[in-house]
């Protein structure tokens, strides 16, 4: 993490120069658009945007947590070609990974993005948004200027989002189960929400878990070389915003739409995405980085953060650490912050992971399948990464395919 984030220092003072050289400039609304040619025009999208210039329906549904946040899922209910689909449709929530959204499913053309795919196979396809990313920064009582506002982590996503989003599903559709997939972080709040609140996880019918995470003390990212520094993150929370981390602003569409499709600096971009998941060129589309590079990161806390680097420490599939023993006795009743035990989740799950995977470690993975007492399968594909499972140009042939057939099934 040190690594990119000097990199992305890099790359923002770059961009102020190139701002000065094409005219460019910033205004108090954004940045005004005098000289953006050769720029995908989805760079400039949000993800209703993405789903229905493509000729697909989204509708956006507004889900309020217990804890007070509001969260914005989009909702693809048939594909394409209409409703006409007889029997009964197959319904699937889409989770997104640490400092994603739901645009990461929706990035790549119709023809490789899984929410689509899905979609033109006759599902009914949800896309989920956890609390502080770019489509879910409201609140009942709290404002995101407000300390209180960024005060979870991915604790929180799994003991208060997934639930919520999961229920709002039930009750539009009339279902009694869905499929759920999840990607990195969306795998970790599935793996903890289900085996602490089995009532949620009765709800699932197939968990499919893409880059599973739970404990992440083998990764090879240099999100690794953040860890031991954890406790001091608060001190950068100006950097980031106030106990935010990497929100989603113009820069990042700028960065997108100016730089990311410029020779020699499209390699950056490229390279920014290979050091934090892993190397795999050959499966990069390199024609949508500027659209990957505009719409990540989409944000989340300063708090989630440090919890991911507690994990790199500890090597721990662990609640929060408040950092003593009182604050700790005051939130959990217990001096350290509990465990959550993946052998206890029923949640039928099937897991696909990438042996040259940063994040997602294949050490980590190893460990956490033999835990999983009911994995129907476990796919590995040998020359992936982390982000290959949202972006890659092969995705439908070595993973799409198969997860559409398991819902189809």
């Amino acid at each position: 993490m040190t690594i990119c984030l000097k990199n992305m220092s890099i790359i923002t003072l770059c961009a102020l120069l190139i701002v000065n050289l094409n005219g460019v400039f910033l205004t108090q609304n954004g940045f005004r658009e005098n000289n953006f040619f050769n720029v995908d025009p989805e760079v400039f999208m949000n993800s209703t945007q993405l789903i229905t210039s493509k000729g697909y329906p989204c509708e956006n549904h507004y889900v309020e947590t217990k804890d007070g946040f509001i969260l914005n899922m989009q909702r693809i209910p048939h594909g394409r070609t209409g409703t006409n689909q007889k029997g009964e449709k197959p319904v699937v929530m889409l989770q997104h990974g640490l400092l994603g959204s739901s645009s990461n499913f929706l990035d790549n053309p119709a023809s490789e993005s899984l929410a689509y795919i899905l979609a033109d196979a006759g599902v009914d396809v949800w896309l989920g948004n956890v609390r502080g990313n770019v489509y879910s920064r409201a609140h009942k009582h709290l404002k995101p200027s407000d300390e209180k506002f960024w005060e979870w982590s991915y604790d929180e996503m799994a003991k208060y989002d997934l639930p919520a989003m999961v229920d709002r599903i039930l009750s539009v559709t009339g279902k009694r189960q869905i499929y759920y997939v999840g990607h990195s972080q969306g795998t970790m709040i599935g793996f903890s929400g289900f085996s602490q609140n089995k009532q949620l996880g009765s709800k699932i019918k197939l968990f499919i878990a893409l880059a599973p995470v739970a404990t992440v003390g083998h990764i090879e990212s240099p999100v690794k070389y953040l860890a031991p520094y954890a406790k001091y993150l608060d001190l950068f929370a100006d950097l980031f915003g106030k106990y935010e981390f990497l929100p989603h602003t113009d820069i990042s569409t700028f960065l997108g739409s100016k730089l990311c499709d410029k020779i020699g600096l499209d390699v950056v971009c490229e390279n920014i995405f290979f050091i934090i998941g892993g190397f795999n060129k050959k499966a990069m589309n390199v024609s949508r980085v500027q659209v990957y590079a505009a719409h990540n990161p989409a944000g989340t806390s300063v708090q989630n953060m440090e919890h991911f680097a507690q994990g790199v420490n500890h090597d721990k599939f662990q609640m929060y650490d408040y950092g003593t023993q009182d604050a700790n006795m005051a939130h959990y009743g217990q001096v350290t912050p509990p465990q959550y035990h993946v052998a206890e989740m029923e949640t039928p799950v099937v897991l696909f992971s990438g042996s040259h995977d940063f994040l997602a470690d294949p050490t980590d993975v190893n460990w956490l399948a033999p835990q999983l007492k009911n994995m129907r399968a476990h796919h590995v594909i040998p020359e992936w990464e982390h982000l290959d499972f949202i972006f890659a140009t092969d995705a439908p042939q070595k993973c799409y395919n198969k997860i559409k057939s398991l819902i189809l099934s």
